[in-house]
């Protein structure tokens, strides 16, 4: 992206620049978790929450409405920054704390990463009871990576049945992996079922799903690779013919308008290997506002 100064407007808001999270009653509060060091791909993902802060800025905070919706006076916003050197058992550790005490601050935990293998830490931090995921792939291979999150949640404790994956895509997975998550009871839905039902009905069923019973809390990971990579090319596993900026941008309003989202993360952005105009780091930073515009617009 250009670094040429960015234009002032007192009339024209832009959005970021949020203060430090300190306090209580908070709406949204944003940490970076720059995980790297176990991705299966090679990749500069440690680069992408800084670089998440910068887009932010060519954005105004404003729906249109009608009437017009400034998410910076309707919503008490604020950054904790990063967590330092999250990869790894003490990274994790230090991921969970942040996160556990954030939650207790704000409504909703937005962890700009970093690479998939976040996803753990910031759903545990957040003591998620479901999870939906938005991803070409199931992320339930062995061992520790990116590739894993959703095997090693299963097995700290999340139960299976909570679980949605949106997105999943031909040619991206394997089947003895596909049959894992059926067989552990997860929600498995296509890409192309995806677009056969819609948006809304979709994402009505995930949230069902994962947002049963009491004092249920639902985490959102967003790994930005479900869509096509004339979109995401700084995702090192997107592929062609996966979804859309409008259609992720859609789900992820969708998931943020329910009450019991109370934590999501925005993944695999390689922010090192983007196009010259940024466009993967841009549409990771627009999750950002359609996870805050969700938040605003809940009943």
């Amino acid at each position: 992206m250009s670094d040429a100064p960015l234009s002032v407007d007192p009339l024209w808001p832009r959005a970021g620049d949020w203060p430090a999270a300190e306090g209580d009653g908070l709406d949204a509060v944003l940490v970076g978790v720059p995980a790297f060091r176990t991705s299966l791909s090679p990749t500069g993902a440690h680069a992408t929450p800084s670089a998440v802060r910068a887009a932010l800025r060519r954005f105004s905070p404003v729906l249109m409405g009608p009437p017009p919706l400034d998410l910076g006076e309707v919503l008490r916003i604020a950054d904790a920054g990063d967590v330092d050197e999250p990869d790894g058992p003490a990274g994790e550790a230090l991921v969970r704390g942040c996160v556990a005490e954030l939650r207790t601050a704000a409504r909703m935990v937005v962890a700009l990463g970093g690479d998939n293998s976040a996803t753990v830490a910031v759903a545990q931090g957040a003591a998620a009871t479901g999870l939906i995921t938005l991803d070409a792939h199931l992320d339930l291979r062995d061992g520790t990576s990116n590739g894993s999150p959703v095997r090693r949640l299963v097995e700290g404790g999340l139960e299976p049945h909570r679980i949605v994956q949106i997105g999943i895509a031909d040619f991206a997975n394997s089947a003895a992996y596909l049959r894992r998550a059926l067989d552990l009871g997860i929600t498995v839905i296509t890409l192309d079922e995806l677009r056969r039902r819609g948006v809304d009905d979709v994402m009505a069923q995930a949230q069902e799903v994962a947002g049963a019973g009491a004092e249920a809390a639902i985490h959102l990971d967003v790994d930005v690779d479900v869509c096509d990579r004339s979109v995401a090319p700084a995702c090192p596993a997107s592929v062609p013919g996966g979804l859309g900026a409008d259609e992720l941008r859609a789900l992820v309003r969708a998931a943020a308008s329910d009450p019991r989202l109370v934590s999501a993360d925005i993944v695999e952005v390689d922010a090192t290997a983007d196009t010259a105009d940024g466009r993967t780091v841009r549409l990771a930073a627009l999750c950002v506002l359609e996870l805050l515009a969700g938040l605003a617009v809940r009943a």
